[in-house]
Order: C-alpha cells, then sequence, then structure tokens
C-alpha cells in the first residue's frame, strides 16, 4: 500500500493520470499554432498529471500530509514563463486529470478529459475568435502626379477594404514615400497588390509588411 492506498488502485491511478495527461500533450501538439513550439514542454504536460496524481496519493485525507507537502512546494522555484495563456490552460488541465486520477475519481477525469479535448477540437476547427481583417502596412515611392496618384488609389480599391494614410514625407527631388494602413479584402492579395502597383508608372520600392500571424489565428 501507498499510504492508505492498494497498490493496484495506486497502479491504476498513476498509469491513467499518464494516458489522460498524455492525451492532452498529443492534442496541445495538433492544435499548436505559431512559432517557438517547445518539445519540452509537451512532454512536461505529459508528466504534470503523474506528478499531481502522486501528490493526490501521497497526501489523501490526511491534513498535515497536506500541510507538509504544501510547504515542501513553497521551496520550489518555478523559472519557466509560459508566453501564451493558452499553454497555461493545458497546464492546468493536466493537473486537474492528475488529481482527479489521484483521488480516485476516474469517471471525473475520463469525463474531464473528453469534454476538454472536444472544447480544444471544436474551437480550432470553428477558428473561435479569429478577426479576418488581414491588417497590414504598404510603403512605396512615387511621384505627386495626379495621375499617378488615381492609379494607386484604383489598384489599392481593387484589393482592399479599408484604406488609410499614415505618413508622406520626401524621398528626392521629385519623389515622396508613402504609408498606408490597409484592410485586404481577402487574404493572400498581397502579392497581387505589389505587382499592381509596380505596374504603375512612377512607383518604385513598393514594400508590404503584415501582421504577426500568431496574435491572430
Amino acid at each position: 500500500m501507498i499510504g492508505r492506498v492498494p497498490w493496484d488502485v495506486s497502479l491504476a491511478s498513476l498509469l491513467l493520470a499518464f494516458a489522460a495527461s498524455t492525451v492532452i500533450a498529443v492534442l496541445y501538439t495538433a492544435t499548436y499554432q505559431g512559432i517557438g513550439y517547445l518539445r519540452g514542454f509537451v512532454q512536461a504536460l505529459a508528466l504534470a498529471g503523474v506528478v499531481s496524481a502522486v501528490v493526490m496519493l501521497a497526501i489523501g485525507d490526511d491534513i498535515a500530509r497536506g500541510l507538509g507537502m504544501l510547504g515542501a512546494l513553497t521551496l520550489i522555484r518555478f523559472r519557466a514563463t509560459l508566453k501564451d495563456t493558452r499553454d497555461l490552460i493545458f497546464v492546468f488541465a493536466s493537473l486537474g486529470v492528475g488529481v482527479a486520477c489521484g483521488v480516485q475519481a476516474y469517471s471525473v477525469a475520463i469525463v474531464g478529459l473528453a469534454a476538454f479535448s472536444g472544447a480544444v477540437v471544436f474551437l480550432r476547427v470553428s477558428r473561435f475568435g479569429t478577426r479576418q481583417r488581414f491588417d497590414t502596412l504598404l510603403r512605396f515611392r512615387a511621384g505627386s502626379a495626379i495621375e499617378i496618384d488615381q492609379q494607386v488609389q484604383t489598384v489599392l480599391d481593387k484589393h482592399c477594404h479599408d484604406v488609410s494614410l499614415i505618413d508622406v514625407r520626401a524621398a528626392g527631388t521629385f519623389e515622396q514615400e508613402f504609408a498606408y494602413h490597409l484592410t485586404l479584402s481577402r487574404a493572400g492579395s498581397e502579392v497581387a497588390i505589389i505587382r499592381d502597383l509596380e505596374g504603375v508608372n512612377g512607383v518604385s520600392d513598393a514594400t508590404i509588411f503584415k501582421q504577426d500571424a500568431t496574435l491572430e489565428m
């Protein structure tokens, strides 16, 4: 027995905790977007459930053990910083199923894991929370002729839902540098905008800066 918990119950609790937290880790990997993927963090998710289950098995119903465990944990300094609040939710999910397994609430662990997995898949498939704005910053050089301004405006109106001139500065004797904030009508229009602007006589050095894709998925 571990404390007052039989060996077979303890083993079942730990195995289920590891299986459940591994499912959460796999789910995190399958739905991860952006840059900065860390293999170590995924492995930590798979192990977190086992650790929390061990803690709950060790504490059991003993208040003194619980206070002792709390005192021991205060000595640990966690230096890792989670860059995304979504990562924190996955950590809590792994710890949560581990706690449920540690107190032998197996039905809670299984149902909770299923509910969490279903919610994650739904949010990933439905793209919940996405803002379809496609914001970009456009810079280019052009002469000050009215004909050039009209042709540039025609190109921007063709590809953009909203156009805002945010900066104009001198770039030589007969040229100016323009900066526009654009809200594209559809994703993937950047190449077409550059191509059409380069086709306007008097326009040069057209460059588009895209919004960080990890901020809005």
